[in-house]
């Protein structure tokens, strides 16, 4: 599941903000990306490489700003390290197949996890969930 790639590939390859949000451990503003608020079914991928991180299932309002999950959908998909960044201890995420940085874990999310992973938008691509094949079907 490795798809990392140097530094400037992924320059290449992405917008300049979503390189600077997974590369640079950039952070975007508060209430300004297009997922804090979305209530879609669907899948939430890393939008460096592509791979599946998040449920709509698990995606709650924290009221942080950000989009947060209270689980990400299989534990090895997401990477953690300390950040010591900010004059504050906290937990980063990032992308386990690439390495971009997806945004931080924090230990006040809501039950059954009491986990709250707060998301940068610009580091997600949705994915809306298909319809299923039986709906519309006698």
């Amino acid at each position: 599941m490795n798809k990392k790639k140097s530094n400037a590939e992924w320059q290449s390859l992405l917008p300049p903000e979503v390189y600077r949000i997974c590369f640079e451990k950039g952070t975007e503003p508060a209430f300004s990306g297009a997922y804090w608020r979305q209530k879609e079914k669907g899948e939430y991928l890393c939008a460096a490489c592509d791979t599946a991180l998040f449920s709509s299932a698990q995606k709650y309002d924290s009221g942080s700003g950000w989009p947060s999950f209270w689980q990400a959908m299989q534990t090895e998909l997401i990477a953690e390290a300390p950040d010591n960044s900010l004059a504050a201890r906290r937990t980063e995420i990032l992308c386990a197949a690439c390495g971009a940085h997806l945004g931080h874990r924090f230990d006040d999310g809501p039950p059954p996890t009491g986990t709250r992973f707060c998301v940068n938008s610009l580091s997600l691509k949705f994915q809306p969930a298909e319809p299923s094949s039986k709906q519309g079907k006698n």
